[in-house]
């Protein structure tokens, strides 16, 4: 087509994505174009800011390397990361909530009862529970994957003074499907500021702070895995999470442990507190 005008350039776009083979994918980038040229002539985009925007997106390429993605925080911040984990959940399945730009799947593997506490500072908390199916039989050999920040908010990932293996795990149930391992009080945490999105965050008034949490991924033979997180009902920053992940069924209490409370046979460290979480993972459907 060689007269472009403004009131045909959108059905112009789509037709040059006409020969796209698969059908998800051509629905996907027709309708994305058609949502993207309906926002800038909805809000009368002008060149500086179509410009700023562009340089916006330069900018969160240039920060991004393997330990960090900047457009997953964008995604994050908007919302979207959450939208996406809410339409696509498991019903049955424990909720699941944002990944978060901070996991590595290298976490070194911990028996029963573990202690990773060492010599993090901060208030000790035995983190215990089952992982059941959707008729509650608990799950032999599932996997627990958790990682979380230290007493001052900081992901191993982040801090050079952390060992990589800092506050991270991976735990197989036992054959009652439990999990059970001592670990460290989390730190809330503001997303990374330093960047483009972090901008765009501060220009706007908005408060860049997550509630502490502990991040989740449980697996299992045979079953959808979840992506979630524990939140705690006595952080002040539960009510108003940067990246919209918190969900009411994934806020707990933070229980003091009672001298009568000896935990899970095999524990290494008597704790302070302790959370007792359980998971449920659905079946997966086979064909």
């Amino acid at each position: 087509m060689r007269d472009i005008t403004a009131d045909n350039i959108t059905e112009a776009v789509q037709q040059a994505w006409g020969n796209a083979p698969h059908p998800r994918l051509h629905h996907l980038l027709q309708r994305l174009t058609h949502h993207v040229h309906a926002f800038v002539r909805e809000v009368g985009l002008t060149h500086e800011e179509w410009l700023a925007t562009i340089d916006f997106l330069w900018r969160a390429g240039q920060i991004s390397d393997d330990k960090r993605n900047e457009f997953a925080l964008l995604s994050d911040v908007m919302g979207v990361t959450s939208l996406v984990d809410l339409l696509n959940a498991t019903p049955g399945a424990t909720i699941g909530s944002v990944l978060g730009p901070f996991y590595s799947d290298d976490s070194p593997t911990v028996p029963f009862g573990a202690d990773l506490v060492k010599d993090n500072e901060g208030t000790t908390v035995l983190v215990t529970g089952v992982v059941r199916d959707t008729v509650g039989k608990p799950i032999s050999g599932a996997v627990v994957d958790m990682w979380q920040t230290d007493a001052k908010g900081e992901y191993a990932t982040q801090d050079a003074a952390q060992d990589d293996d800092n506050l991270r795990c991976k735990q197989e149930c036992d054959a009652e499907g439990r999990y059970a391992f001592t670990t460290v009080e989390p730190a809330p945490y503001t997303i990374p500021m330093d960047g483009p999105v972090g901008a765009i965050v501060a220009a706007a008034g908005r408060s860049p702070w997550r509630p502490s949490h502990f991040h989740f991924i449980v697996r299992a033979e045979r079953h959808k895995p979840i992506v979630t997180e524990i939140f705690f009902t006595h952080d002040k920053f539960v009510d108003n999470d940067a990246v919209f992940g918190v969900r009411e069924p994934l806020v707990r209490k933070l229980d003091a442990m009672r001298a009568s409370d000896a935990g899970p046979p095999g524990l290494e460290r008597r704790p302070d507190k302790r959370l007792d979480f359980d998971f449920t993972l659905v079946p997966l459907i086979r064909s």
